[in-house]
């Protein structure tokens, strides 16, 4: 009959070796799933809750025994017995039995454990794959890859204060094509870096981390890359920035500071909201960019707005901590004209179901919605699905390199020869 007969959750470790879930579920007749949760180290204040123990004699106080046990006790008892097809409302007793805005209870972490076990069951159950379960008889598009080949901000140790310079492969006819592509400038990237005498280690996301000094560097030693991989800038590729500007936004002077140069005794400058937006005209006008995200904090709305009327027209202006995945945001955003599209993260927000009800208003407001890994990510596999499932067109899951990333792309490659002639790429 497909109910669920058991749920449990265990600890286990991330791509940065900091714990996490994973939580498994077996049902009546048999079927098994299991969810891991990713964690980010770049946030957004308004994102669920992400319980840790704060114990210092373990894991640095990172453990989330707390929240297994949560898993294992309370809602378990509470999901025992339910019917395992019903998602909306498996995910609704979870939400109201947390009982706070922000999954502050049981932890977001615990609840979107069982939320993304309990869709994998039910695909298991039902004999679909999981895109198929979700996005039903027309989930077909493959996304194009936001791949992000050279690290700064929080998840670098160099002076770039922006966090992701991507590549798009935008010009070509499948995902397999597109992604061959993307791994070859990314070994081209290599190369270009050495011969410059700069280091190719990678940050947390798979990307290089070199000590670059600015965003133009960064930029154009992608371009030379592109171009020595035997491929054509703006036709083929295109370039993606994740300012992360949350990272460097002073509250009490209101400027957009380049915090990594000063730490380090570099010059450095300091920005207005008006010279922030000016300044990301100007790499637009330059270089090939047609998507940034997080160009402006959080909560500087009014930078937001300037930022959105200035680029909306000629780039992809995303919203990631501005939005955490969460529709009371992105109300407030399509109501005040702020950005184009929303960053879609599960562990955001904390059920799958929001997560969909999220890229359902985005979709009726004409906004793209971009399916996302953290950058403390797991073999889990679960937003590749979601973006064939939603036909998103897009996905951002990190560089070329790395199996934690790597899973995702290689998902995609099975999902692609799995449609057959019904996929499609979204080349955009």
């Amino acid at each position: 009959m497909s109910y669920i007969e058991n749920i449990h959750a265990l600890e286990v470790l991330d791509s940065r070796g900091n714990p996490t879930l994973k939580v498994v579920i077996e049902t009546d007749c048999g079927v098994y799933a299991n969810a891991v949760v990713p964690s980010g180290a770049s946030t957004g204040e308004h994102e669920a809750l992400e319980l840790r123990d704060h114990e210092p004699t373990r894991y640095f106080g990172k453990g989330v025994q707390q929240a297994v046990a949560n898993v294992n006790g309370p809602l378990a008892d509470l999901l025992i017995g339910e019917y395992i097809f019903d998602q909306l409302s498996l995910d609704t007793l979870m939400i109201q039995a947390d009982g706070t805005p922000n999954k502050a209870k049981f932890g977001a972490n615990a609840l979107l454990g069982i939320s993304l076990a309990a869709a994998k069951a039910a695909a298991t159950a039902a004999n679909l794959s999981l895109y198929r379960y979700i996005g039903g008889a027309f989930a077909h598009v493959l996304p194009c890859p936001m791949m992000n080949i050279l690290n700064g901000g929080a998840h670098a140790d160099n002076l770039l204060d922006f966090q992701e310079f991507m590549i798009r492969p935008i010009g070509f006819s499948s995902f397999s094509e597109a992604l061959r592509a993307g791994v070859e400038v990314f070994h081209t990237l290599k190369k270009v870096l050495k011969h410059k005498g700069l280091s190719t280690s990678i940050g947390d996301e798979g990307g290089f981390a070199p000590q670059i000094h600015s965003n133009e560097e960064a930029i154009e030693a992608i371009l030379e890359a592109i171009q020595k991989a035997g491929y054509q800038v703006e036709k083929q590729f295109s370039l993606a920035l994740d300012c992360a500007a949350s990272e460097f936004f002073d509250p009490s002077t209101h400027t957009y500071l380049e915090k990594k140069k000063k730490a380090h005794g570099k010059p450095f400058k300091a920005r207005s909201s008006e010279e922030q937006v000016d300044y990301l005209t100007k790499l637009c006008a330059i270089y090939p960019i047609d998507s940034i995200e997080d160009g402006m904090d959080q909560n500087d709305w009014k930078g937001w707005n300037l930022f959105t009327s200035k680029l909306a027209n000629k780039v992809q202006i995303v919203g990631d901590d501005i939005f955490v995945t969460n529709t009371h945001f992105l109300k407030k955003g399509i109501r005040e004209k702020v950005a184009n599209a929303i960053l879609i993260k599960p562990n955001q927000i904390g059920t799958l179901s929001e997560t969909l009800q999220a890229i359902e208003i985005a979709k009726q407001h004409g906004y793209a919605s971009i399916l996302s890994h953290r950058s403390g990510e797991t073999e889990d596999t679960t937003i590749a699905d979601l973006a064939v499932a939603v036909n998103a067109g897009q996905i951002k899951t990190g560089s070329l390199c790395r199996t934690d990333r790597v899973a995702k792309y290689n998902r995609l490659l099975e999902i692609e020869q799995e449609l057959g002639v019904s996929a499609r790429y979204k080349s955009l």
